[in-house]
């Protein structure tokens, strides 16, 4: 079976949102559209205070060579633009007051696109990767290196998430669709498609379905494991090739698209819709209504948690995202992005939180670390106030999976201390 090194087990808890259909959720009355939804430098507002304007409207322009455009998800008033918490951080907004008509701005359909086409259209229509990084996907489309292969994650390997498989499921035309005009951007003439085996039947689905669109798609079936959807994982669990440190995945050959991201391109291309609206994935015992919904960007958590029968009286955490890689949240006052793909409210039983004590030397975190890391190194050194020994130690190779923390006895928390390494060491670089 296909996989790769290292890595755990973590339970999925899948169950209770993989049957659960894609449901469109209400625009709210307020929008709060961050303009940093992306990696790079978040959009320069593109209206002001009192414009009205359009679903699909620019609200907010790239702003350089690794940035992407914002669009308004409701149609009505401008009524200010200012800065607000994320998810992970702070970032300007531009709050709009829904007049719930939703006139939408679409662009011309592509009928036989051309590559340069396609990779234009999906940047007129600002879309990134929408798996959690928020690449700007037609920067990834117009790589410097040579290229012979698109790889679809579709291991969708976080805990408690089905959004992805809920979209390879009900709109698998038009994920595959999508995934074809990447590929054709890149001058290819098919593309792969990793998913791991706890979603066998959507796999063959997906094979049956690629044969009836006469869709060049090869599916992997991948061994369950997490952090399977990493990047670097997949492509060596799926490809065989090793990227090595420091260097991104078109240094051997492959680019990585998310199954949202493809869905977002074939609607791009085929209707010229706008990315302002996404699939997230709403799970954990705390949830009263968990499921799969289509939400706009800019609807707070608050409202998306409200529309979804509120909070249960026993949670205790709060998550933007899955449990492994996803980002804590102090309360739902913060907006969905292009990048949301779960809101995770877990109980004190799911939580298991205990106080950290100190290391006992066991290297579990050595055997689970999928990049061969030594994460109680690094640890040790931001401690002692050693950055230089942290980045000895490889803390900026670090993905950040939290497979660290997850399997140590003496619940260091590893993932804090890494991503504060890698705070200091960007830091130190920046004052030489």
């Amino acid at each position: 079976m296909n996989t790769f090194a290292n890595g755990i087990h973590p339970k999925d808890n899948k169950e209770r949102t993989r049957r659960s259909p894609i449901t469109p959720l209400a625009a709210p009355q307020t929008v709060y559209i961050p303009l940093g939804q992306h990696v790079g430098k978040e959009a320069v507002p593109t209206v002001a205070k009192g414009d009205r304007v359009q679903m699909g409207q620019k609200i907010g322009g790239a702003d350089g060579a690794i940035s992407a455009s914002v669009f308004s998800s409701v149609s009505g008033e401008v009524t200010g633009i200012e800065k607000r918490a994320t998810a992970t951080g702070h970032c300007m907004h531009v709050v709009i007051q829904n007049d719930g008509k939703d006139d939408e701005v679409l662009l011309p359909p592509l009928a036989d696109p051309t590559p340069a086409q396609i990779v234009q259209r999906i940047e007129d229509c600002g879309i990134v990767g929408m798996g959690g990084a928020g690449f700007p996907t037609a920067v990834k489309l117009r790589p410097r290196d040579r290229i012979d292969t698109l790889l679809i994650n579709a291991a969708e390997c976080e805990p408690y998430l089905t959004c992805d498989y809920r979209i390879m499921k009900e709109k698998a035309v038009s994920f595959l669709r999508g995934a074809r005009y990447m590929a054709q951007a890149l001058g290819l003439s098919e593309f792969t498609v990793g998913i791991e085996d706890n979603k066998s039947d959507v796999a063959e689905e997906l094979e049956n379905t690629a044969k009836h669109e006469n869709i060049a798609a090869k599916i992997v079936v991948c061994h369950t494991k997490y952090p399977q959807g990493a990047e670097k994982q997949l492509i060596y669990a799926v490809t065989g090739r090793k990227v090595r440190v420091g260097k991104l995945p078109a240094s051997v050959g492959v680019i990585v698209q998310n199954v949202h991201t493809a869905l977002a391109v074939c609607e791009a291309v085929e209707l010229g819709r706008k990315s302002f609206c996404r699939v997230v994935t709403v799970s954990g015992d705390g949830a009263r209504q968990a499921g799969n919904y289509s939400v706009r960007t800019g609807t707070l958590v608050s409202d998306v948690l409200a529309a979804c029968g509120g909070v249960g009286d026993n949670v205790v955490k709060l998550l933007s995202g899955g449990p492994m890689m996803g980002f804590a949240l102090s309360d739902g006052d913060v907006a969905v992005t292009k990048t949301t793909s779960g809101l995770v409210l877990l109980t004190a039983a799911e939580a298991e939180h205990e106080e950290a004590s100190s290391c006992i030397n066991c290297a579990a975190c050595v055997r689970a670390c999928p990049m061969h890391l030594m994460p109680v190194y690094i640890d040790a050194c931001i401690l002692s106030g050693d950055t230089a020994g942290a980045k000895k130690y490889g803390a900026m190779d670090c993905i950040e999976c939290g497979s660290c923390a997850y399997v140590c006895p003496a619940r260091r928390p590893l993932v804090q201390s890494i991503r504060l390494a890698k705070k200091k060491i960007r830091a130190r670089g920046a004052n030489k």
